[in-house]
């Protein structure tokens, strides 16, 4: 079996940026099975990973010691995600150290499905901005009352407002989602709706813009709230619920108290994103089931205090008072 001419040429493209750069390791996403000797032969001195969703194809490659395979989870999802998925999983297990440069190799062109390219597209990925990203398997930790694709886009939203902020200034907020109706029933607005009047398409936050206005709202003081539909119901809520018999960690403020009772409370899933580190926890429950760190936010120095109480503890953001 030997390998397409545009493959070889990636591969060796591959090889070549992996000394000029230099590259920690190259990542082949494959779809098919390949002449892994030819592969070898032609990315010789470099630290490879392998990752596939059919075991099939990378059978051959558990007995090398010098090869790493990533097994991924078989289900239909676009190249970029399941990219993600791998890298994720190769810092996750430590194989992979936060800040490393990848070379990437997969096939990111459509193609017929009984004859795909093996490998068609290169890219250069740096770890730093992949890691605030969550694998499926993460996601699916939270159970199935909210759907994957919603999960998704919320966190994206929550990671980004706790990296970029907004106008320059670091922002904290609340996202919850879900059980919308005994949300609002515990809750009260502390402003008006900035959704009010808008059709739910404008308010669907899978869309990358409705995400974007949603950054905006996230400055105004009080929680958001989006439906298990992914269509964004309320803002600028004071959420009620107590958060009476909720464990959490010393150092927590007045917010993270809010999204976990809330999420004890109710079936709801609260997305505390924190305005001192742009960190963003996760509650179920009422306790905190995912911490995702935002490595790609700019460090921005602050005077030195004495004090040792949380900062949060005096935000209004998060409605409680």
């Amino acid at each position: 079996m030997s390998l397409p001419s545009q493959t070889v040429a990636l591969l060796q493209a591959a090889r070549d940026l992996v000394k000029m750069l230099p590259a920690d390791a190259v990542l082949i996403l494959t779809e098919t099975a390949l002449d892994w000797d030819e592969v070898g032969r032609l990315l010789g001195g470099c630290r490879l990973f392998v990752a596939a969703e059919n075991p099939t194809h990378t059978r051959p490659l558990r007995e090398r010691d010098d090869w790493t395979v990533i097994d991924l989870d078989p289900e239909p999802l676009p190249t970029q995600e399941r990219m993600n998925d791998a890298l994720l999983k190769a810092v996750s297990q430590n194989l992979l150290q936060p800040g490393s440069h990848v070379v990437a190799l997969y096939n990111g062109i459509a193609s017929l499905d009984d004859a795909p390219e093996p490998v068609d597209s290169l890219s250069i990925i740096h770890l730093g901005e992949h890691l605030e990203r969550m694998t499926s398997q993460d996601l699916r930790a939270l159970g199935r009352s909210v759907p994957l694709d919603v999960l998704r886009a919320v966190v994206d939203l929550a990671t980004e407002i706790g990296r970029e902020g907004r106008e320059g200034q670091p922002v904290g907020t609340i996202l919850v989602v879900g059980d919308t109706r005994k949300v609002l029933g515990l809750s009260r607005f502390q402003n008006f709706n900035p959704f009010r009047g808008y059709t739910r398409a404008e308010r669907d936050i899978r869309h990358r813009d409705v995400r974007e206005q949603i950054k905006e709202i996230a400055k105004l003081d009080g929680a958001i709230l989006i439906g298990r539909d992914g269509i964004a119901e309320a803002a600028c809520l004071h959420l009620g619920a107590r958060a009476d018999g909720v464990q959490l960690r010393k150092g927590f403020g007045s917010r993270h108290a809010a999204a976990a009772g809330v999420s004890k409370q109710t079936s709801a899933i609260a997305f505390a994103v924190s305005q001192s580190s742009g960190s963003v926890r996760v509650f179920q429950k009422g306790e905190e089931v995912l911490h995702i760190e935002p490595l790609a936010r700019p460090h921005v120095w602050q005077p030195f205090k004495l004090e040792t109480h949380d900062p949060e503890d005096e935000e209004r953001a998060d409605g409680v008072s």
